[in-house]
């Protein structure tokens, strides 16, 4: 760090002391380069000591600085002793200090290039700059711009075909200085992403401003001085952004000087073809013009101003929804498939706010679980890795959502808010999701009990009966009464029938084998009874919660009884597997296929209860069959 303060206190006598040689303002622009270049070096070094970028900027600042005070004493009025040399420090090494601005632009943010194949590159601008540098040492090819009261030092023969290369290879090699500088920079734009990107574009947004105001200066006075006067913007820029201040805060900034440069300069141009354009066809101005002209740019203005605003935020922010269109396109996931109406909720918000992962947890705050994520192809985490955004609904809190962007970004206040109106609409949605699994609970609860009492009381009072009349029979076949045994028998018959039919009823309510005994059972008993060959694999081995094993069962039955009415398929594999905290359930038949989630069709009812267990039914068919395939979260 010492060098660095002893560059910063050179820096400052060569530019206080040219300062005090009188003012220049062709000049001018040097001594601000290297005052502002060196303390911004200075300062990056302090904060990041050893930052290779403080680096080669205090080296720029030191560059300008000798260059500025070389110029300042080469300028003033005498001349003053020694000025020949002095001056000629101030001229001769330009195309070397542009190579070291160049290498410095080239090296932004890092300090480094952005690969090892740009070393070439810089190698070839140094030789440059060097031949050029070496022309103009020996040669004073450049005083006649410079304006040095002061002649050259030395006057070597040759002069005036150094001018001639001079003239040729100057601006050749200054044109190929600057375009290399800006495809280096283009290559570093296109790679980065996160805080990197933020930089390049708080750097690249005080460049722009430059040029424009160059561009202004050129065109309203002829002059490129104005713009070489704001060079200390870039310096400035250039060190807020390595030391990362302020810096989420460009993209509205940019988004804004978008809209007010565009809105300033469609003002003005229509302002001016209405006076000027119709003045002229009337031949006159006048107030009236005037006024028509200010009445029609105040009508166009709003529609105008709003149709910019969009372009710039498609600009900058890149293809995302608005706040309208995401919230409407939330809206439209109500109406969709209950199967994704998680997945959609997720979906919007990433493409809201240009999210890299979305994940929605429910439960308490304590106890977060996730039930959904975008991609679709995240895992989901085992716990929250970005601070959730609560998900309430009439005060109760029923989950969280996390949204993660690319490293190094967070989200802008703006999206912050976003989110939360976001996530507002997803507590209905979690508060509808949980009223409807406790309605499946309760309606599956209810089976349970019907089941049980039909078969502890109407199954058992109806066998007694069927037994009783057997005894009724016996007696009429011992008293000769045939006929009358006949017919108590069928009677008999008919009752043992009925008590089958109800014993099906009740299967079909709620399989008592699946209370008892468990999935696997369950399962195989649908095998064993179904119309059907079926090739079983089941791989179960430990009871999961009720409304799962339920709705798992109903899976496998529609399943099979599809297969059985409408397919036409010789045989049907079932396949039941539980791996972590997840329940696949895969059913699949060689039939005709054809099979689809219909309204009003048992599979919708089936995608319907999946929903309320946070998952999807998944139907795949053609003319090699139909696969159902559903995976349900039994954490």
């Amino acid at each position: 760090m010492t060098r660095g303060w002893a560059a910063g206190a050179a820096t400052t006598v060569l530019v206080a002391g040219g300062f005090a040689l009188g003012a220049h303002l062709g000049n001018l622009h040097n001594g601000l380069i290297a005052v502002s270049f060196t303390a911004v070096g200075l300062y990056v070094l302090r904060r990041r000591p050893g930052h290779r970028e403080g680096r080669l900027f205090v080296a720029v600042g030191v560059a300008h600085a000798v260059m500025f005070a070389g110029r300042q004493y080469g300028l003033h009025a005498g001349p003053l002793p020694g000025a020949s040399w002095i001056g000629w420090l101030g001229v001769w090494p330009l195309p070397l200090v542009l190579v070291l601005v160049g290498v410095a632009v080239m090296c932004f943010p890092t300090g480094r290039l952005p690969s090892r194949g740009w070393a070439p590159v810089v190698g070839v601008l140094t030789a440059i700059g060097l031949v050029l540098s070496a022309v103009s040492a020996l040669w004073p090819v450049e005083y006649a711009r410079t304006g040095l009261v002061a002649g050259p030092p030395f006057d070597l023969p040759g002069r005036a075909a150094a001018t001639a290369f001079y003239d040729v290879a100057r601006p050749a090699g200054y044109l190929l200085f600057q375009l290399t500088w800006v495809a280096c920079v283009i290559v570093r734009v296109r790679r980065a992403h996160g805080d990197e990107a933020r930089q390049l574009r708080w750097f690249l947004y005080a460049a722009t401003v430059s040029a424009a105001v160059m561009v202004l200066g050129l065109a309203g006075w002829g002059s490129p001085v104005p713009g070489t006067l704001t060079a200390p913007l870039l310096a400035v820029a250039a060190g807020a952004a390595i030391l990362r201040y302020r810096l989420y805060d460009i993209d509205p900034v940019i988004n804004k000087s978008l809209v007010f440069g565009a809105m300033a300069a469609l003002v003005t141009v229509g302002y001016a073809v209405v006076v000027t354009g119709a003045g002229r066809l009337v031949d006159g101005y006048g107030t009236l013009l005037s006024l028509i002209a200010t009445g029609l740019v105040a009508v166009v203005f709003e529609p105008l101003r709003r149709r910019v605003q969009r372009l710039a935020d498609r600009l900058v922010y890149g293809r995302r929804a608005t706040p309208y269109e995401a919230l409407a396109r939330l809206s439209a996931h109500f109406t969709a498939p209950a199967g994704g109406l998680l997945d959609g909720i997720c979906a919007t918000v990433a493409d809201a706010v240009g999210a890299r992962e979305v994940v929605l947890w429910t439960g308490p705050a304590d106890d977060l679980r996730a039930v959904s994520a975008w991609p679709a192809t995240t895992p989901l985490p085992a716990g929250p890795r970005t601070p959730p955004v609560p998900v309430r609904h009439d005060g109760r809190l029923l989950g969280a959502l996390t949204v993660a962007k690319a490293p190094g970004e967070t989200l802008s206040g703006a999206e912050q808010r976003l989110v939360g109106d976001l996530a507002a609409q997803a507590g209905l949605v979690l508060q509808l999701r949980a009223t409807a699994q406790r309605l499946v609970a309760a309606g599956d609860a209810a089976r349970r009990r019907l089941e049980r009492d039909l078969h502890d009381g109407a199954q058992q009072r109806l066998v007694t009966v069927a037994m009783e009349l057997g005894g009724v029979v016996r007696l009429a076949s011992e008293a000769g009464a045939g006929d009358l045994a006949a017919r108590t028998d069928d009677v008999r018959r008919q009752l043992l029938e009925a008590t089958a039919e109800l014993r099906e009823t009740a299967r079909g309510l709620h399989p008592a084998v699946l209370s008892q005994d468990g999935l696997e059972a369950a399962v195989g008993f649908l095998a064993d009874r179904s119309a059907l060959p079926v090739r079983l694999t089941v791989a179960v081995a430990e009871r999961l919660p009720a409304e799962v094993e339920s709705t798992a069962y109903f899976v496998v039955s529609e399943g099979l009884t599809n297969a059985a009415k409408h397919s036409g398929a010789a045989a049907v594999e079932v396949r039941v597997t539980l791996a972590g905290a997840e329940l696949t359930i895969e059913v699949s038949d060689d039939g005709c296929g054809g099979a689809a989630v219909r309204p009003g069709g048992g599979l919708e009812g089936l995608a319907d209860r999946l929903a309320t267990l946070d998952a999807r039914l998944t139907v795949g068919g053609g003319p090699e069959g139909t696969r159902l395939r559903t995976v349900i979260p039994c954490g």
